[in-house]
C-alpha cells in the first residue's frame, strides 16, 4: 500500500510525523488534498485545518496559522508558522 511520509514543524517543535494515507489543508489558493503519488507541489498555507488520515490510528486534526509545506516523491514537509494539534 502506498502511502506519505509526512512530518508537521512549527517554529519551535515538531508537531506531528509518520505515515499517512491522505492529507487536506488549505492554501491561500484554495483547499489542496495530496494523496500518495501526488505529483511535486510547493505552495503557501493559510490559517485553517490540516486534516491527517494516518495509515493507523484515527484522523489528526491541526490548527495551522500560515506557513507552507510541499511535496515531493510521497515525502510531505509542512512548515507551520504555528501549529497546534486538537484532534487524534
Amino acid at each position: 500500500m502506498a502511502e506519505l511520509d509526512v512530518e508537521v514543524v512549527s517554529q519551535d517543535r515538531a508537531v506531528w510525523s509518520g505515515a499517512a494515507r491522505a492529507i487536506r489543508g488549505r492554501t491561500i489558493e484554495g483547499d489542496i488534498g495530496i494523496l500518495p503519488g501526488h505529483t511535486p507541489v510547493l505552495a503557501l498555507l493559510s490559517a485553517g485545518e490540516l486534516m491527517i488520515e494516518p495509515t493507523q490510528g484515527s484522523a489528526v486534526t491541526a490548527n495551522i496559522n500560515g506557513g507552507f509545506f510541499s511535496v515531493d516523491s510521497d515525502r510531505v514537509t509542512i512548515v507551520a508558522d504555528d501549529a497546534e494539534v486538537t484532534s487524534g
